[in-house]
């Protein structure tokens, strides 16, 4: 089959994946998505092989889950065993074509297997090592092994459901860690390589979980210590409000966020309360911070007063936002989605019709694509292997 030519901004940037589940497969599926050639390196063995999110979810072919699908397009796969002789010899000759080697093993582990950052450095001195790590080195965690689930826990990010409803501590579910630190990994590899185009050098590159989402998670939620001493009000007032949610209307749910002085005043004279703004705890930024439980109650009352679609007409004429509550299954036939094309379906060769999401990032000059379907596992090992002329 013959392929479009990859026209995205990193089109010419060779990338060796052997990253798994979810966090590594994120980052790198960016990448080939804006045209870099990824070469997915599984691992050989008995039973099920390959990267475990293959199966996780039916699919048609048995090795193409609904996770695996999404998130490993424009990619090409190859199934090495690393501990003997011949998959070494094959990831050698891979790594000394790379620009980019990108794994989230632990480094005692790949030091074992002998590709650790100075072996990997000895095959190819320009290399970009980027290691996915559950903890960074020098704790005492860096050893232990990390998934999403342990790292919302630690991180505080599960508190904050704790605080918002008075309950028990609860994880998003969402797999919220993984992507977020393969979004922190992402742009990390991109600014290795553009290091190197500046100096020549490649460079290790370690992008640890739980800070990373640490990170992700304090920029607001520090708040009242940020400052030294602090007052020890953890968390952003406005975003762990119980009253924070989409609000009833007469016939569905409305997200509803004036923000501005003249925002607040206009919506609650839309929603027939004029005298909410004159009270001194709403009219200004900073009282409704520190009283915004009230605020969102009041919100609650004034949008149960009209239907979803008479709210939309008149806060889009007042220039205040607001958006529909959707569904999961209403985000699949939302207007705007598919008036800009962003679900499309493709067809895979092997395992026949899909939904996609098309690379949401726009560029004018250098455009992101899909050219690649994702591939059944091993589906391009020999065609690797003849081009190393192994």
């Amino acid at each position: 089959m013959t392929h479009e030519v990859p026209k995205g901004p990193l089109s010419g940037i060779k990338i060796v994946d052997m990253s798994s589940v979810v966090l590594g497969p994120f980052a790198t599926l960016i990448f080939g998505d804006l045209g870099a050639d990824v070469v997915k390196v599984e691992a050989g063995q008995k039973g099920k092989a390959g990267d475990m999110m293959r199966y996780a979810g039916a699919s048609p072919t048995g090795d193409l889950g609904p996770i695996y699908t999404a998130l490993n397009r424009n990619k090409r796969s190859i199934v090495l065993d690393a501990q003997t002789d011949a998959g070494k010899a094959a990831l050698t000759a891979l790594l000394k074509e790379a620009d980019v080697f990108f794994h989230n093993v632990r480094l005692a582990g790949m030091d074992r297997l002998g590709f650790g950052y100075e072996a990997v450095k000895a095959i190819n001195p320009d290399i970009i090592y980027v290691h996915c790590a559950g903890f960074g080195t020098g704790g005492e965690y860096e050893h232990r092994q990390a998934y999403d689930d342990l790292i919302q826990g630690a991180s505080g990010f599960a508190a904050l459901n704790a605080m918002r409803s008075g309950g028990a501590p609860e994880y998003a579910p969402s797999l919220v860690a993984d992507k977020t630190v393969g979004l922190f990994a992402t742009y990390a590899t991109l600014a290795a390589l553009f290091h190197r185009e500046r100096t020549g050098r490649g460079q290790f590159v370690q992008v640890p979980m739980l800070e990373s989402f640490t990170f992700f998670n304090m920029v607001e939620n520090l708040y009242g210590e940020t400052f030294i001493p602090g007052n020890g009000r953890l968390a952003y007032t406005r975003s762990i409000n119980a009253n924070r949610k989409p609000y009833p209307t007469r016939d569905g749910y409305i997200g509803l966020v004036p923000y501005s002085d003249q925002q607040w005043e206009q919506f609650f004279t839309i929603g027939g309360r004029p005298d909410v703004f004159q009270d001194p705890r709403f009219s200004t930024y900073a009282a409704r911070t520190e009283h915004v439980t009230e605020l969102y109650a009041l919100i609650e009352e004034v949008a149960a007063t009209k239907t979803t679609d008479e709210w939309l007409v008149l806060l889009d004429a007042a220039n205040i936002p607001a958006m529909r509550y959707n569904t999961m299954e209403a985000v699949l036939t939302d207007p705007h989605l598919q008036q800009v094309g962003f679900f499309e379906e493709r067809v895979h060769a092997v395992a026949g019709a899909y939904r996609s999401m098309k690379h949401p990032v726009k560029f004018s000059d250098s455009p992101a694509s899909t050219r690649l379907d994702p591939p059944c596992l091993g589906a391009d090992t020999e065609t690797i292997l003849e081009s190393l002329g192994l």
